[in-house]
């Protein structure tokens, strides 16, 4: 997955550039932008007041644990924004894939995981 922060009054340039592939990848020319990004996606939880993240029939904030994209996701949308002030993008790079009913033994975020792992 990607993410591409962009201001708000410009959003057709991406200023910075964020990747899971396991590990967050970086990149931007803008060194204030890189310092402000790596903080926010140091490897702690991140708390998020989001339906999409609750079990069912939950209410209140969600803690999500680092290491998987589901992390990545929500600390792009949480802190990323908030650290920078730029507006978060997310590009999920799947070209491939859909309904497999042969693989419905595997989770969401595990078919999410297989697609989105990078290929050699």
């Amino acid at each position: 997955m990607q993410v591409d922060y962009v201001r708000a009054d410009d959003p057709e340039n991406v200023v910075a550039t964020a990747r899971w592939d396991g590990a967050v990848r970086i990149e931007t020319a803008d060194d204030a932008v890189r310092g402000q990004l790596e903080a926010a996606y140091r490897p702690t939880p991140v708390v998020v007041d989001d339906g999409a993240y609750r079990r069912l029939g939950t209410s209140g904030e969600v803690t999500i644990q680092p290491g998987d994209l589901e992390w990545f996701r929500a600390a792009s949308q949480v802190r990323g924004s908030a650290a920078t002030g730029l507006v978060a993008r997310l590009i999920p790079g799947v070209s491939e894939g859909g309904f497999d009913p042969a693989a419905g033994y595997r989770s969401f975020e595990a078919t999410i995981e297989r697609l989105s792992a990078p290929r050699d």
